[in-house]
């Protein structure tokens, strides 16, 4: 019962201690008890009248948000591919979800010129005040503040930055007409895998120097749903390494989620690790796990080395470092989320299916610089990549040193 006729009734019952009950002595004191019965049925209709109004609010909020929510549930990844409805979802659930909350606990029959609700709202509104106050402040402060455990670079850290972000919109391009006649097609068997011999991988160049290839037809539609469907409860922050302390945290230039699949999760994890294996022609035994990331609107990684520069890792001392990147497209993106290298002027754009791969070092085991790369903003759609790390133990006779240190 609302809080008008509770109210409405506690005072009729009033009425009736004030005369101890005795209304059947006096057919006058009886009349009033009609009058009184009726102002509270009216007083009933109009309680009803105001719920009947709210409650036909919150059916076409209902109807709206289910004939909403079946359109964009048959196609989840498709709906949220464009930015405006990844932005609309987003804007639902923190306003208007927590207003139709607040249409639902209102009370309709609240008398604001009640002397004590008066007061009562006068001093809620001076808290809530208060509390909206405090919460700008603490913002302020925390925008001041770098926050704590996240990673933030040095403002000038990226002097590349006006070079990546004209690859990232398809500008500067360094494919020039002579570099591109030492580019070609041609069917690859890996050092001449037995599996690939009788059906060996298409190969394009990409890049002549350094080399970087790409792979047609790696991963089939079914291999790649499944991998994402594994890859998805798994799914968290993808983090970097802190160049001070070598912990691993997050950070504002490396926006996406990963996670890591090992062979044992599903038989297809170990069948696109062989494939990987037989197309490299490197083992995969000192390898790291399968990484599957997934890229939202605006998810990127600004430019950054595949190799290790730094002793954090403990790996490095057995497994060795970082000695080539194969990297999957899990996804066709509909604008952005190329991979560039700044250095080179190159920019490689995700096609599904395919699957590209370079050396971070050269044969003498030193990094090669102008591998730092970047994943560019995406724009429009939803970008899936998977990626396997090659390390330098173990490929000892499979890639053997060069006779010199830039070999």
């Amino acid at each position: 019962m609302k809080l008008w006729v509770s109210a409405l009734l506690m005072a009729w019952f009033g009425v009736l201690s004030c005369v101890q009950a005795e209304f059947f002595t006096s057919i006058g004191h009886m009349t009033d008890l009609i009058y009184a019965e009726k102002e509270l049925v009216q007083s009933l209709k109009e309680y009803i009248l105001v719920e009947e109004a709210k409650l036909s609010k919150i059916k076409s909020w209902a109807n709206k948000m289910e004939a909403l929510t079946s359109k964009s549930a048959a196609d989840a990844e498709g709906y949220l591919a464009h930015p405006v409805n990844a932005y609309k979802l987003v804007k639902r659930l923190n306003t208007d979800w927590p207003a139709l909350e607040d249409l639902v606990l209102q009370d309709s029959a609240a008398d604001p010129s009640h002397e004590r609700a008066g007061g009562n709202l006068r001093y809620f509104e001076q808290l809530l005040e208060e509390e909206r106050e405090k919460t700008l402040t603490n913002q302020t402060e925390a925008e001041l503040a770098t926050p704590e455990g996240i990673y933030e670079r040095p403002v000038d850290y990226l002097p590349e930055r006006d070079v990546y972000e004209s690859l990232c919109r398809g500008e500067g391009v360094k494919l020039t007409p002579r570099r591109q006649k030492r580019l070609f097609c041609r069917y690859h068997h890996g050092n001449r895998a037995p599996q690939l011999l009788i059906a060996p991988f298409k190969e394009e160049d990409e890049w002549d120097s350094p080399h970087i290839v790409r792979y047609y037809d790696v991963m089939s539609d079914e291999e790649i749903e499944r991998i994402k469907e594994i890859a998805k409860p798994k799914l968290a922050r993808a983090t970097v390494r802190d160049p001070k302390t070598g912990v691993l945290t997050v950070a504002s230039y490396r926006v996406s989620k990963s996670s890591w699949l090992e062979e044992d999760d599903d038989p297809v994890v170990a069948r696109v690790n062989r494939r990987m294996q037989h197309i490299t022609g490197l083992t995969v035994k000192t390898a790291e796990l399968l990484q599957v990331a997934n890229y939202g609107v605006g998810g990127q990684y600004e430019p950054h080395f595949d190799f290790s520069r730094r002793p954090f890792d403990s790996g490095l001392k057995t497994e060795g470092n970082r000695l080539a990147t194969f990297l999957n497209y899990m996804s066709d993106v509909e604008a952005g989320g190329a991979t560039v290298f700044p250095d080179l002027g190159a920019a490689i754009w995700p096609k599904k299916g395919t699957a590209v791969f370079w050396y971070n070092l050269l044969r003498s085991g030193e990094g090669d610089y102008r591998t730092r790369h970047a994943a560019c903003p995406v724009l429009v759609g939803c970008k899936w990549v998977s990626n396997k790390w090659f390390h330098e133990r173990g490929q000892e006779f499979l890639r053997p040193c060069g006779s010199t240190e830039v070999d």
